[in-house]
């Protein structure tokens, strides 16, 4: 009978170095991920997602009148449909990073075991993880965002540049409640599950293609209710310059509270698995 083992037990150092130097001393690995990584993703963090805008906002827009009574301010549905799509791909990145990897790292590759064979411990490997994975988000936005800057849909200089820390807030908490929800698989088929009930209608019905209005009162509510809506409606205000300044502070609470409870749910489900 064929047996499995599983790596030794070990006695975890909790605390005994700071944030700052726990990530600090994971610095070369992920630089070294980084740059055997990078190539691969140039193409679903890039060039997609403009091909998308393309097709979405320019060819398809065409047909739509921009009308910014119903385009939430946006004077044309590029305007409108650009912010929403680079919050919605900041979503895709982070949940994209935060799953097999991490699965990976645990189940197949166990890197996790091995760094905690070192004096770091386990919020040492969360905070340098979803470091890592928001990093990606904040390169992937600000060059998509630059892209886009010529084609006009920018009312003013520093909109897009708020916008885009609403994009790296929105990576942060996808990336922190994925790493906790990934912590916690014994099997990758339920991953499956969360980008086809979760991923794929939250970028749909979260505002990032049309108004959440048009989905009446019942689906409306529940679309605010999502994550993705708070960074799509906070990314697009900003972009075309009709600010609601309390509805913009509610949105980054919510997504910062949704960060630190991801957080603290990574680390709390990562050190449990890593026991066994």
């Amino acid at each position: 009978m064929a047996t499995t083992t599983r790596p030794a037990r070990t006695t975890r150092p909790t605390g005994t170095l700071s944030a700052r130097e726990g990530m600090a001393r994971q610095y070369d690995y992920w630089l070294t991920v980084l740059k055997r990584t990078w190539r691969g993703g140039v193409v679903s963090s890039f060039l997609t997602p403009l091909l998308y805008v393309v097709a979405m906002g320019v060819l398809l827009g065409g047909f739509i009148e921009g009308d910014p009574d119903t385009l939430e301010g946006a004077t044309s549905y590029l305007a409108f449909v650009v912010p929403g799509l680079v919050a919605s791909h900041a979503m895709t990145i982070a949940v994209s990073e935060s799953t097999y990897p991490v699965m990976g790292a645990i189940k197949w590759h166990k890197t996790f075991y091995a760094q905690l064979a070192t004096p770091l411990a386990v919020r040492d490997l969360v905070n340098a993880f979803v470091a890592f994975v928001v990093f990606r988000v904040a390169v992937a936005c600000a060059v998509f965002m630059l892209v886009l800057a010529p084609f006009g849909v920018f009312e003013t200089w520093w909109g897009p540049v708020l916008a885009w820390v609403g994009q790296v807030l929105v990576g942060s908490a996808f990336a922190s409640l994925t790493f906790a929800y990934s912590a916690r698989l014994r099997s990758e088929e339920g991953f499956g599950l969360l980008f086809r009930l979760g991923v794929i209608p939250l970028t749909l019905f979260s505002g990032a293609f049309f108004p959440v209005a048009n989905l009446g009162p019942v689906l409306e509510w529940l679309a605010r209710l999502t994550p993705l809506w708070h960074g799509v409606s906070l990314s697009r205000m900003l972009c075309v310059d009709r600010v609601d300044w309390s509805l913009a502070l509610l949105h980054v609470a919510v997504l910062a509270g949704l960060t630190v409870v991801g957080w603290v749910l990574a680390v709390r489900n990562l050190d449990k698995r890593l026991e066994v």
